[in-house]
């Protein structure tokens, strides 16, 4: 009898060992608050929770009456440490939802956004949709274009969902135009103009110089790529003017591909010694988008969050930028809606906006959120300056409602409550 019950209790170790280990680590509420919540990125503070990666990877689940269901994290180290997952479907203001944070020693399979090195590009696709890609390999202009229009560094194509380009690069009637890039325009650096953005004047440009991470999972997939602010006109060789580093970030907000959401972070600091002015002027801005030459003034439309258009949008402030026009799409049209931060310079920030007369009449789509519109800054050394952007991505039309709810999620998350600690 006791050799039977020694073997009984071996083979229940064996079947135990083999289950995934889970340990709780700790549980959490999250709370709508006083807006209506849709798949909306949420970061939980693990500062403040006890955790032992050795245990196990980090999963998380949401306590749904009895059941506990497997929700998608990511966990992002750093001086802040963060556990991102996405608050799925419809949370009505108000609302409350628990969820639970374990060690478990067999992670969920869940899709991710993967990101693909091909021909000079950095591609972000969901499955084999694509969403963007970042030039880092230097691309020239046409043949029998002056050189000087070359540059690398930038987003371009950026597609919707449907499979729509939305941006547009080089175009002819202004060729150092690039799909979605940061083009500060009048400088000065010790009394002496330094233009980074109009190429043919020789001034300066920005080149792509490294990866300084890049990032797959199952909540979110980033790069963050290294640009310079080349000086071609100071004493001797060339000079770095500006470092930036830019960070794009996708959210992996919906298992069906129906809309991207993308940030757009770009922190600067300048190695000079006499820092380096941004002159107030009406183009310079940490993002401006080209869109597609599809797009004019009889197919698209713009409107801010001021209820501004293309009549008179143009050097006013807002929260944020519904930019839409014809596709090919099922929906037969696709837009963007460009966020602002609240922590940003200017903030609700100034805009330029191509009136409907633009470029000859036609009416092409140009947009830019533009801090330094109104005012002068000074990028003084030893200090970094960052400015935050969101992207909504989609086919059809987003209501004024709509955009207002993206915001809020962008500068006004839901609350987390984090209790019992282990």
């Amino acid at each position: 009898m006791k050799i039977v019950n020694k073997i009984i209790w071996s083979i229940f170790l064996t079947l135990f060992a083999i289950q995934p280990y889970a340990q709780e680590v700790a549980k959490f509420t999250v709370f709508a608050g006083n807006t209506n919540r849709k798949d909306c990125p949420v970061g939980v503070n693990m500062e403040q929770i006890s955790y032992n990666e050795d245990l196990g990877a980090l999963v998380l689940f949401e306590k749904v009456g009895e059941k506990e269901i497997p929700v998608p994290c990511q966990l992002e180290p750093g001086h802040s440490s963060r556990l991102w997952f996405v608050l799925s479907g419809e949370t009505t203001k108000g609302e409350s939802r628990e969820f639970i944070i374990r060690h478990q020693t067999q992670k969920n399979d869940f899709t991710t956004i993967r990101l693909h090195k091909n021909r000079g590009k950095l591609s972000l696709k969901f499955q084999e949709k694509p969403i963007l890609d970042y030039q880092f390999e230097t691309v020239y202009p046409p043949a029998g274009i002056n050189p000087l229009y070359k540059r690398s560094g930038f987003i371009h194509p950026l597609w919707s969902p449907g499979g729509e380009v939305l941006s547009r690069v080089q175009p002819p009637d202004h060729y150092h135009h690039y799909g979605i890039w940061g083009p500060w325009t009048k400088t000065h650096i010790e009394g002496r103009e330094v233009d980074f953005w109009n190429l043919i004047k020789g001034q300066g440009t920005v080149k792509f110089s490294g990866f300084l991470s890049e990032v797959e999972g199952p909540v979110f997939s980033s790069f963050k790529a290294l640009q310079k602010h080349i000086d071609f006109g100071g004493r001797g060789e060339d000079q770095v003017a500006i470092n930036e580093v830019l960070d794009v970030r996708a959210w992996n907000i919906d298992q069906q591909g129906r809309v991207w959401l993308i940030d757009y972070t770009t922190t600067l600091n300048t190695p000079l010694d006499s820092g380096i002015m941004l002159d107030a002027y009406r183009y310079g801005g940490g993002i401006g988008f080209r869109a597609t030459g599809k797009w004019h003034k009889d197919n698209s439309s713009v409107l801010t969050s001021e209820n501004k258009d293309r009549l008179n949008a143009d050097g006013t402030k807002a929260k944020w930028c519904l930019i839409e026009g014809e596709s090919a799409t099922a929906e037969e049209r696709s837009g963007i809606l460009f966020m602002g931060h609240t922590a940003n310079r200017e903030f609700p920030e100034p805009m330029r906006v191509w009136p409907v007369n633009a470029n000859r009449g036609r009416g092409d789509v140009y947009f830019e959120f533009c801090p330094i519109r109104n005012r002068d800054w000074m990028i003084k050394k030893g200090n970094d300056y960052t400015l935050k952007y969101r992207l909504l991505v989609f086919d059809g039309t987003l209501s004024v409602e709509e955009a207002e709810k993206y915001w809020q999620d962008f500068v006004n998350p839901p609350r987390v409550e984090i209790r019992n600690l282990k």
